[in-house]
């Protein structure tokens, strides 16, 4: 089998292929550039939980280390010169990390470097692509011209992707959403590891908004939220800005900082109208850009590869399945359109700051809590979608019971006792291109494995997860939120919920596996295709196909330019440039 082809060496791209090779998937990353990453400190990523924690276990290295990433240790929000919120992380709120780009890129490379299966191309941009009923061909230029062969590809080549122009997919959204000045520098501030929101504030210049977040080694980076359009930001500017922040936060003096990197930071909204054509998929910034309100693109991203992989796994080892391979987008593309959509609609509320709303008593404290939302990755700006209606979700049952996390949520990461009966967090688990079956027992916790893994209805359920479809894990947790006694829980090689049984029943689990790997769906899109055939047929026979003048049939396709900005979700642009100089029209 030809390997999959990863087009784009930023973190999306070394993340899918490092996912596809713990699933014996070979591939190929196509690199535009000499292999190493540019290190630039104010250009940073915070990841929700879920997506830190699958970066970590791919890359084996905890990111939370006092010289790479940092999690905070709570979240303030203030409004002139009141604080109006606060909130402290803890296990049951588990803190983002907060890592420069660079930091994070590294790891997954040395990762990569230790990985039989995955190969990196650098110096190689692709030019060209053919895709035909078995594979498709890429053709790269660089020191060598090259093609390559491959079963499937991903586009992971960022917001100008050339793997989206080649498909011919087109990419429609707003432009330049919001602006900020961004610096990175060391100090201290009073307010050592928790990150803080600063609307309105008091001095001269202090604009809108300005966010403060912390780093490890006594690094913070600071966003200056700007005008749209009309301001110039010059180095003198931004120190000045840097200058007055600190002096607010201090007390009136500026404490002595160290400035490690400055840029301007643009945001645009946009989405890829499709995500998969024949064999070739898109993927974060090529599929897709956010990031107003603090929302987060890259996190999305690593979403997407989690999602994409273990489906390309099954399709690469067991042949093409076009349901479960349509489901990546049917999935992916409705959540990122529902948290633009979020956003799209706050925002005249939030930067609007005139008319009635102002003076609606409360209104600042909520405008306070949906921007904190988006920071912190909760509510519906900020937390991680749910695939609500996937194509992939079994049908209902009388079997079926309510637990905490909706059906086609991420589960929560409650401890689980392994088969070989160490304790573990459920999340660890993930990632191996299985399915996991969790059986909630209360009381198991207290009593060795070997005591309990032959009572009672474990032998039975046991049978039943080694007759599903497709290879499974059963694993016994001691509780899991909104569950009662004898749940059983069954879980997507992505960490996502198929569905909450009410005990062992063989036939359901059976058949909710079977939903899960598209089995069900692409049955059903064989009828529907078959159903369609045979209505062709039937109206050929009766009236003949409308023909154009060629006698191809009279269908014409809209087109429109690929329109796509210049910069990335949380790319650092040099201080200085005009405001739009660099965006694109449309």
């Amino acid at each position: 089998m030809d390997p999959v082809i990863v087009v784009g060496a930023g973190p999306v791209g070394l993340t899918l292929a490092l996912s596809l090779a713990r699933h014996s998937v070979p591939t190929v990353i196509l690199d535009e550039g000499p292999g190493k990453d540019e290190q630039r400190p104010a250009r940073t990523a915070v990841l929700r939980e879920d997506t830190a924690g699958l970066v970590e276990r791919l890359a084996g290295h905890s990111f939370g280390d006092a010289d790479t990433g940092a999690r905070w240790t709570g979240w303030r929000s203030m409004r002139r010169k009141q604080v109006t919120r606060e909130l402290t992380f803890s296990d049951e709120l588990p803190s983002p990390l907060h890592v420069p780009q660079h930091v994070l890129t590294s790891a997954l490379r040395a990762a990569i470097a230790d990985e039989r299966l995955v190969k990196v191309a650098v110096e190689s941009k692709l030019d060209a692509l053919e895709q035909d009923a078995s594979g498709l061909t890429a053709h790269t230029r660089g020191p060598k011209d090259t093609w390559w062969r491959g079963s499937y590809l991903v586009g992971c080549d960022g917001p100008r992707s050339t793997v989206r122009k080649l498909l011919d997919v087109r990419f429609p959204g707003r432009t330049a959403v919001e602006r900020h000045a961004v610096a990175s520098l060391r100090t201290e501030l009073p307010w050592p590891g928790e990150a803080l929101l600063h609307r309105s504030p008091p001095w001269r210049d202090g604009g809108a908004e300005v966010t403060g977040r912390p780093l490890a080694d006594g690094v913070w980076r600071i966003d200056w939220l700007l005008p749209s359009r009309g301001e110039l930001v010059t180095p003198d500017v931004l120190v000045a800005r840097i200058r007055e922040t600190l002096a607010g936060w201090c007390g009136g003096a500026t404490p002595s900082y160290e400035l490690l990197d400055t840029g301007v930071h643009t945001v645009h909204h946009r989405v890829a109208r499709r995500w998969r054509v024949g064999r070739a998929f898109l993927a974060g910034d090529a599929a897709h850009l956010l990031g107003a309100l603090g929302t987060q693109g890259l996190d999305e991203g690593l979403r997407d590869a989690d999602n994409l992989a273990w489906k390309l796994a099954l399709a690469w080892h067991h042949g093409p399945r076009p349901a479960l391979l349509d489901s990546y987008q049917a999935e992916r593309r409705a959540v990122v359109a529902a948290r633009l959509r979020a956003a799209d609609q706050v925002l005249p509320v939030l930067r609007g700051g005139k008319g009635l709303r102002a003076y609606v008593p409360g209104t600042a404290r909520s405008q306070d809590a949906l921007l904190m939302d988006g920071h912190v990755g909760s509510g519906q700006l900020g937390a991680p979608g749910a695939y609500a209606d996937s194509p992939l979700a079994p049908e209902s049952s009388d079997s079926v019971v309510a637990v905490d996390t909706a059906p086609g949520g991420p589960v929560t990461d409650v401890e689980v006792t392994a088969p070989d009966g160490s304790f573990v967090r459920l999340r660890d688990r993930l990632g191996r291109g299985r399915l996991l079956v969790v059986l909630v027992a209360p009381g198991t916790v207290v009593w060795e494995r070997r005591h309990w893994v032959t009572a009672g209805i474990m032998p039975r359920l046991a049978a039943a997860v080694t007759a599903l479809p497709h290879p499974a894990e059963l694993l016994v947790a001691e509780a899991y939120p909104g569950a009662a006694a004898h749940t059983l829980l069954l879980v997507r090689p992505d960490g996502h919920l198929v569905t909450a049984l009410g005990g062992v029943r063989p036939a359901e689990l059976y058949a909710a596996a079977e939903a899960a790997l598209g089995v069900a769906a692409e049955g059903r899109r064989r009828a529907r295709a078959a159903a369609a055939d045979a209505g062709r047929e039937a109206g050929d026979a009766s009236t003949g196909a409308a023909e154009g003048p060629s006698g191809a049939p009279d269908s014409t396709p809209n087109k429109a330019p690929d329109t796509a900005p210049t910069s990335g979700n949380d790319r650092i642009e040099a201080p200085g440039v005009p405001p739009g100089g660099d965006r694109p029209t449309g």
